[in-house]
């Protein structure tokens, strides 16, 4: 007989909605989650769908991580404490082994990020997963993609492009060495949420954002929001080593700049402020509107949305 919804999801969810900020967690209509004195609730969805934004052979671990860090990305550009989360889950059938895989992956991301899961839903069609961040900010205080001045640094952390470097492998434009095959496959299917960073950034950094559709998109959403240009100087542009072993640096730059699924921030900083570590200077602001690179550079990157 096949596994009901519920139970199905007391067998593999019902354990990781414990945290700290959780009253009451799987199990009831709804879930209770306490705020602190002083703190005001930030939340964020994403969903990702097989085959848009990610390959659909992926490993079910792989998928759990991911998306729970896709959206958690979210919470660390707002400087936001990690609170719990729900996760709505659509898959074409009650498989028990994906399940079992799939629960292993929001298992590591709910130890990753402090970040519970207190509820959600299950059904069937295409294989889609949806999740929902809940966080908290202070009163008066948000990291905000308005805040870029004119004389402001710009700094990312982490390293660009490797994501898209990864999906060129899988789609057979390019063999790099097993050493850097494997970095790279990690870097997309297991990106890092810049939580610690982000919640640093909190009343230093003046406009932030995650790094999703690629830098020069996301850094234009800061641009458009904060009234400015923002010049990026691509020999700036933090590269691993796995990446930059691809036989065309042309390529690995256009990669860096727009080739999405970093989840990295990209954020400004007073010109006197020191950047935390692991980030990287990589142009400035100037008045007027848009990103300049210096580079032609018109290609989407990553999973598209549609």
């Amino acid at each position: 007989m096949p596994s009901s919804e519920f139970t199905l999801i007391y067998r593999y969810f019902s354990a990781l909605g414990r945290g700290e900020a959780v009253d009451l967690s799987v199990g009831d209509d709804c879930a209770i989650l306490r705020l602190g004195e002083g703190e005001r609730l930030a939340t964020s969805v994403d969903t990702m769908v097989a085959g848009v934004h990610f390959p659909e052979d992926s490993f079910p671990e792989d998928i759990g991580f991911r998306a729970v860090s896709v959206a958690a990305s979210d919470l660390a550009a707002m400087g936001a404490r990690p609170l719990g989360m729900t996760v709505a889950l659509t898959l074409p059938e009650a498989d028990e082994f994906w399940l079992n895989s799939f629960s292993q992956g929001l298992a590591a991301a709910v130890g990753e990020y402090a970040l519970p899961l207190v509820g959600g839903d299950t059904t069937r069609g295409p294989l889609t997963i949806t999740v929902q961040v809940l966080g908290a900010l202070p009163l008066n205080s948000a990291l905000l993609r308005d805040g870029a001045r004119v004389g402001d640094a710009l700094y990312v952390s982490g390293t660009l492009g490797d994501a898209a470097g990864a999906l060129g492998f899988l789609r057979g434009e390019w063999q790099p060495e097993a050493d850097a095959a494997e970095y790279l496959l990690n870097r997309f299917n297991r990106p890092r949420a810049r939580i610690d960073l982000g919640r640093e950034l909190l009343g230093q950094a003046s406009a932030a954002i995650d790094i999703s559709d690629g830098l020069l998109a996301d850094a234009g959403h800061i641009a458009d929001a904060s009234g400015v240009r923002l010049v990026i100087e691509p020999s700036l542009l933090p590269l691993s080593p796995a990446l930059s072993s691809y036989r065309s640096h042309e390529q690995v730059i256009r990669w860096a700049l727009a080739g999405g699924d970093d989840y990295e921030l990209c954020f400004t900083l007073p010109e006197d402020e020191l950047a935390p570590q692991g980030c990287t200077r990589i142009g400035h602001v100037e008045a007027g509107e848009g990103v300049d690179c210096g580079l032609a550079i018109d290609i989407p990157g990553g999973y598209q949305h549609f």
